[in-house]
């Protein structure tokens, strides 16, 4: 019993100091960390200030083609206790100076400041060398400044073992304390509790009670005065069993009596308890009888259940044949629809796609010029400044095209995966209509059809950009290939106003316009005038998709045969 208890206290003080070690542990650790970050955060800063002070002498001597100067710097910058590596490149990617401990880098010039983490504790500091002439910048070329653990832990290693010293210390301390208290205050007096409860005499509980002296008013004390009132429970429990003993034992002698009584009353009792035995031996038959019945109609009903069964079975197996056969009809509808649409939006987008290809090779051929000018030494600035109109033109024709082409496949998408991934960003509407309704020019270039647009100029909106594009594409594309077909001049009005934190959209073209018939189908999947003409019928279906789904919007359309065909869109100007 005294291991058990001498146990106890020892698991107890392990479990304390134990949690008191890995606290310290942490909360040491983590002081040093943090001292780490910080002493590495101010050398961080005392390589950028070295820029200051070196970039200008550095950029200099590069623009000057002074490689001696260049390393005479790098050397004295070398001589910087917190500079323990250094590399300095020409403009051409050259390695001119290269001291102490160096990293890989990328061949790739600096333009920003960059600091950077490499393996075994090295960090570098890099930052490029602008030489300003002139009112013109040149990069001329980087330097990368290293610096290593070493250096910070130099700097703080009296304070990582002051702080390693301070834990020690106290932790000695506390474990002093707290064996001192655990063996006053818990071992010692649970091991004389448990000899003095040791020595319990069954026959002289009285002598047995627990005489230790406790200070304090603790658990133990409330264990001795509660095993000593179990004692005084027992003393009395035992003098109540005597007299139990006595009265049980005038209760047997009186039981005795009784049962020859008994026993007199039960042999008259005999004969007549034979004669119902027989009677019941007659009754018995009959249940067995009527059992046999009952077992033989149980086994015609479990028949019955198992015949059911196997009927429900088979059903379930032909319920779940036609779900399959159900979900293979539907699947195959859905696919042919969809492989029906390939052709049809393969022509939209291999147009801007063979404008953009044509625009990439253009600028190909003027950057071609632009180089043998460069290599003749012929470049003038007029040349150059042709140059760089037409490769903005270009670039700007590139751009319109080949976003138009990512919209087309992107709406594909959308109406196949019933979803868009446009990305929203804050932009000026009109302007953004404008840009649409540029890059749409090449479409209707041959033709004598206008495009009317009125919006205020700082009418500002939150939202998927990608999403306003497809939808004025669409509506526009429909007027000029349905609406406009066989008319020579066409009109198209696009009103944008401001309505609280909406935006509300008026569009309407004078085209043939539709029916009632085809107007109450216009926003169906699928739906085109010119089916079987290249026609796919998912314009205005995803219009409908992008408006109520991306633009948390409402669309209406009102045409009547020959009045052609107004839109009317409603949207939030920021989407929340």
């Amino acid at each position: 019993m005294a291991a058990v208890k001498t146990g106890l206290s020892r698991k107890l003080l392990a479990r304390v100091l134990s949690v008191y070690f890995s606290l310290t542990l942490l909360v040491t650790v983590g002081q040093i960390f943090t001292e780490y970050l910080s002493t590495k955060n101010h050398v961080e800063g005392e390589l950028q200030t070295l820029k200051n002070t070196f970039s200008s002498s550095l950029t200099r001597a590069l623009w000057e083609l002074n490689h001696d100067q260049v390393r005479a710097i790098a050397e004295g910058l070398m001589s910087l206790p917190i500079v323990e590596g250094l590399q300095v490149r020409g403009e051409n990617g050259n390695y001119i100076a290269e001291y102490g401990i160096r990293a890989q880098r990328s061949n790739a010039p600096v333009d920003r400041e960059i600091i950077e983490d490499h393996p075994g504790g090295v960090f570098s500091y890099s930052f490029p060398l602008v030489f300003k002439f002139s009112g013109r910048e040149s990069t001329v070329g980087d330097v990368t400044l290293y610096s290593s653990f070493d250096t910070i832990f130099s700097r703080i290693e009296v304070g990582v073992f002051f702080l390693i010293g301070n834990a020690l210390v106290k932790t000695t301390f506390l474990v002093f304390l707290f064996m001192t208290a655990f063996r006053t205050m818990l071992s010692e007096p649970l091991q004389t509790i448990t000899e003095q409860m040791g020595n319990f005499d069954p026959q002289h509980p009285e002598e047995s009670k627990l005489t230790i002296k406790l200070d304090d008013d603790n658990e133990l004390l409330q264990l001795k005065e509660s095993y000593n009132h179990v004692i005084d429970d027992l003393i009395i429990s035992n003098n109540k069993l005597k007299d139990a003993q006595n009265e049980l034992t005038l209760a047997n002698k009186k039981l005795d009596d009784q049962n020859l009584i008994l026993e007199q009353e039960v042999a008259k009792k005999t004969a007549s308890l034979s004669q119902i035995m027989l009677d019941l031996e007659q009754q018995k038959d009959e249940l067995i009888a009527h059992q046999r019945e009952l077992r033989q109609e149980n086994e015609n009903r479990q028949y019955i259940e198992a015949e059911l069964r196997k009927r429900n079975q088979e059903l379930a197996s032909s319920m779940d044949t036609l779900h399959q056969a159900q979900e293979q009809l539907v699947e195959s509808e859905r696919m042919a629809s969809l492989g029906g649409l390939v052709a049809g939006i393969a022509h939209d987008v291999n147009t801007p796609l063979g404008v953009s290809v044509t625009a990439a090779s253009f600028l190909q051929e003027r950057l071609n010029n632009l180089k043998t000018d460069f290599e003749d030494k012929s470049l003038t600035s007029k040349n150059m400044a042709s140059f760089i109109d037409e490769a903005e033109q270009t670039a700007l024709l590139l751009l319109s095209n080949l976003e138009r082409a990512s919209d087309l496949i992107a709406s594909f998408k959308q109406v196949a995966v019933d979803q868009t991934s446009e990305t929203e960003r804050e932009f000026v509407l009109g302007d953004y209509i404008n840009e649409i309704i540029q890059s749409l020019k090449p479409s209707f270039k041959h033709t004598k059809h206008r495009i009317d647009v009125s919006c205020s100029d700082n009418l500002v909106v939150t939202c998927a950009p990608g999403a306003i594009a497809q939808i004025v594409t669409n509506m526009v594309v429909n007027s000029i290939t349905h609406g406009f077909e066989g008319k020579a001049v066409g009109t198209v009005t696009l009103d944008v106003k401001e309505d609280g934190n909406n935006v509300v959209i008026h569009y309407q073209d004078d085209g043939r316009g539709l029916s009632e018939e085809e107007l109450s189908k216009l926003f169906d999947a699928f739906f085109t005038t010119k089916r079987g003409e290249g026609g796919s019928g998912l314009g205005t279906h995803i219009m409908y998709n992008l408006v109520t789904q991306s633009l948390h919007g409402h669309i209406e359309a009102h045409s009547t045969r020959g009045n052609g065909l107004k839109y009317t869109i409603r949207f939030p100007k920021k989407n929340a």
